[in-house]
């Protein structure tokens, strides 16, 4: 992938991040759960771990590999 191709991906990822996030926040409020609560569903979400680890790996692969 050149860096244009990760450039794009990250932003892609990351804003379905953030919206899948904002969606359990928002549902959370909803039904009027404790803060505490829904904190703990973002951060046990397996699909957001999975693109939390995705995010990490390609800000990895973005970096120069030069370092000897």
């Amino acid at each position: 992938m050149d860096q244009q191709d990760l450039k794009i991906s990250k932003k892609l990822i990351s804003t379905y991040k953030k919206r899948l996030e904002k969606e359990i926040l928002d549902r959370s409020i909803k039904l009027k759960m404790p803060q505490n609560k829904f904190e703990e569903i973002i951060n046990n979400n397996n699909e957001l771990i999975n693109l939390k680890k995705a995010l990490k790996d390609l800000e990895t692969e973005s970096e120069p590999h030069s370092k000897v």
